[in-house]
């Protein structure tokens, strides 16, 4: 049942971020992440001092437990074009088949800016395979789909080897029924649920990409189908594509998107209707029984820059909530339109592209009980005395399908809702600080403090 359309939110604010782009941290992050967390593949980037710096130490806080190697510059290096050299000594001396796969090398704003040209690299040294990319911040808009385009490359590679003779079989055999490779960053326990909701399909689910060793790459192309559960993964689709394998988008979240979902992989792989019913039969009632069970209400705003807003929109939505707005800094594509279209019907304005103007302008106008975004929409939220949650590590690091996805968002967000009246009382409390005669250093004190100073005591 769709709720009555709402006058759609004014969004039209002025940016105030670099190169009018969304923002997101760097992208050269996401890409530098995927091939941090795979076996047996060496990262290397090329850039600023200061930048390499700031992405190890990301990554490091992210659980990276690997090193990253480092290509440094100055002016002439780089005018000469001996920084090209300095990176082709650098991966030859890492091309070790005994260690590595394969080894990406990154370029970051200032190498792609001038030019230098990793794709002059050879494509293996010693047999070990060389990836390169040019990741800037002013080129890509935002980490996850940086992500897409170190997997599509990845992808693309093993493709050409697959075609041209056999390949490394997965570590654990080939699976014996048809799979459905999972195309996005999925929380640990997601593939064991989705597998269920597969089964009664005579269907198991394949590997998930961003894959964790190359060998799992050819596993993902010996597929029935693709599940782009998340959407901004649209370069990585296209490499499927282009290998005859179909495209699902959407994802089973909620009791509609998993029954809409069941029917498009059914279809797609060649289940019979009988076995599409008994697939929704085994889980639908379930997951209408967790959200009786642990009901959301409240107005939530949702904003954040992994891909995965419009789904945890929707879950909220079926829990009970008031979702009046979506902002995802992902860019809109072709397997995000069912999501899209669903929230659009039940009056969510959807923002693809997001900056933080504008997800603070839809925090302003709604006055949400609940703001859910990056950590300066956040803080812009708290300010105004509203809930807030980081949507990175609170939101997304937690299973979104199937029953387990049902329940996973209830606690903390009816937890959050819940604390207005001590956000409340923090607000009183702290009134004016860090503004006016508070805020910042003084180049001389302002009349007030002066007053007040010339009247003290002496001490």
């Amino acid at each position: 049942m769709t709720t009555p359309s709402r006058p759609p939110l004014q969004l039209d604010v002025k940016q105030a971020g670099s190169h009018d782009r969304p923002q997101t941290m760097c992208p050269a992050f996401g890409a530098l992440r995927i091939g941090l967390r795979m076996r047996r593949i060496a990262s290397v980037l090329c850039g600023s001092g200061c930048c390499a710096y700031g992405l190890t130490f990301t990554t490091h806080f992210y659980g990276a437990r690997r090193s990253v190697g480092y290509v440094p510059f100055d002016s002439e290096t780089l005018v000469t074009g001996k920084i090209f050299e300095d990176v082709r000594g650098a991966v030859e001396q890492l091309a070790d088949p005994a260690r590595y796969d394969a080894i990406v090398v990154i370029n970051l704003c200032v190498p792609t800016a001038a030019g230098v040209p990793l794709r002059l690299l050879p494509t293996q040294i010693n047999g070990v395979r060389i990836i390169t990319l040019d990741i800037p911040g002013f080129g890509v808009p935002t980490h996850a789909e940086a992500k897409d385009l170190l997997t599509s490359v990845m992808l693309r590679y093993a493709r050409g080897e697959a075609e041209r003779g056999p390949v490394q079989a997965p570590r654990g055999g080939r699976n014996q029924l048809p799979t459905v490779t999972l195309l996005g960053e999925l929380f640990p326990v997601d593939p064991v649920g989705i597998n269920q909701l597969l089964s009664p399909l005579g269907l198991a689910a394949g590997p998930v990409a961003p894959v964790r060793e190359w060998r799992e790459l050819y596993a993902a192309l010996d597929c029935a189908a693709v599940a782009a559960l998340h959407p901004q993964y649209a370069k990585t689709a296209g490499e499927f594509e282009l290998a005859g394998r179909a495209i699902i988008p959407s994802a089973p979240v909620g009791c509609d998107g998993t029954a809409a979902w069941l029917e498009a992989v059914g279809r797609t792989c060649g289940s019979t209707a009988a076995q599409i019913d008994a697939a929704k039969q085994a889980v639908l009632p379930a997951i209408a029984g967790v959200f009786a069970k642990m009901p959301i209400r409240g107005t939530i705003t949702v904003s954040g820059y992994e891909g995965s807003e419009l789904l945890v929109a929707r879950l909220l939505i079926e829990s009970g909530a008031t979702v009046p707005y979506v902002g995802t800094a992902c860019a809109q594509t072709r397997w995000s339109a069912p999501d899209h279209e669903w929230l659009v019907a039940r009056g969510v304005t959807v923002q693809f592209a997001a900056t933080l103007e504008q997800d603070k302008a839809a925090v302003d106008q709604v006055k949400p009980d609940l703001a859910i975004g990056t950590t300066p929409l956040v803080q812009h939220a708290k300010e105004l005395c509203i809930p807030a949650l980081y949507f990175t590590n609170l939101i997304s690091a937690r299973p979104l399908f199937g029953v387990a996805g049902a329940g996973s968002l209830a606690q903390v967000i009816n937890t959050a809702l819940g604390s207005r009246q001590r956000f409340e009382k923090m607000h009183t409390f702290f009134a004016g600080v860090g503004t006016g005669a508070t805020a910042g250093g003084w180049i001389r004190p302002p009349r007030s403090v002066t007053a007040t100073l010339q009247g003290a005591h002496p001490c």
